[in-house]
């Protein structure tokens, strides 16, 4: 009896274990976020020097992976990351998209793992937050950490010790002196969430919190520089256009169809920000 326990016990073990893996393999092949409404993020477009130079630093370092639908495309669970060989005008600070963020179960791990790399860890300069060797803290207690990527590609580390994926899509963060009416507009176009996370305004949409901030130096537009274009994944994306269209937004690329089997739009904000959407990226692997 004590040995045919055992033998059900280490099955139970494996059962675990795969459904585990199963379930992260899922969380990494696609946007996990998609099946909980309407509208999720869904990439972040870069122009690039070098692909294989973001590559070290996407896959390489942060820990994306590769994507096996095209060599140029990195996954991580939540967002997909294109990376288009075309020098950038700029960096992201700037523009109108300041950074891009992740989230770790273990900050001073990556940070480590980043300098180690060779990446300029720049938390003190991003930040008036106590700071002590690349790592600031914030009144909500949060750790959290800036690095500067290829191309001047900024990007926030967030500590969560709850994730459960070693990396994932935390936030976007738009910098814009009209950052309220900004929040407003993508709460609207969006069917985002308002809120506020620490200081900033915010709008929330499943998987990502989409953040608002003033800027104190005149911002750009986005088309352009190294973060060309942010995305969002859409159900029913030809009658949201249509719906987009009612509402007098412009669609800049009408609803198209192409290759790697998805539908694809792209509209601009009010400020400049460039914005593509998507359907049937959820799918790609």
């Amino acid at each position: 009896m004590f040995r045919r326990l055992k033998v059900v016990a280490a099955l139970a073990l494996v059962f675990s274990l795969l459904s585990t893996l199963l379930v992260q393999g899922t969380a990494w092949a696609q946007l996990t976020a998609a099946t909980e409404g309407p509208v999720v993020y869904g990439h972040h477009h870069l122009n690039v020097t070098s692909v294989d130079e973001h590559k070290k630093f996407w896959i390489g370092t942060l820990g994306g992976r590769q994507a096996k639908a095209r060599a140029d495309i990195v996954q991580f669970p939540n967002v997909f990351v294109f990376l288009r060989q075309q020098a950038p005008t700029g960096g992201t600070k700037g523009s109108l998209v300041n950074h891009i963020g992740f989230q770790v179960p273990d900050i001073r791990a990556m940070v480590n793992k980043l300098r180690a790399a060779g990446y300029p860890i720049i938390t003190r300069d991003e930040t008036t937050n106590p700071e002590k060797d690349g790592v600031a803290l914030t009144p909500q207690n949060t750790s959290i950490a800036f690095v500067m990527g290829p191309d001047n590609t900024k990007v926030e580390i967030v500590e969560n010790k709850a994730a459960t994926q070693p990396v994932s899509l935390h936030h976007v963060h738009f910098f814009n002196p009209e950052f309220v009416a900004m929040r407003d507009w993508y709460a609207k176009t969006f069917a985002a969430t308002p809120g506020r996370r620490g200081a900033f305004e915010t709008a929330d949409l499943p998987g990502v919190t989409l953040s608002f901030a003033t800027s104190p130096t005149p911002v750009v537009a986005t088309r352009g520089r190294s973060l060309d274009h942010v995305g969002f994944e859409v159900k029913d994306l030809e009658n949201f256009c249509k719906r987009l269209e009612a509402q007098g937004i412009k669609l800049d690329r009408p609803y198209t169809k192409v290759p790697l089997g998805i539908a694809i739009a792209f509209i601009v904000d009010p400020w400049g920000t460039y914005i593509e959407l998507t359907e049937g990226l959820s799918d790609l692997q």
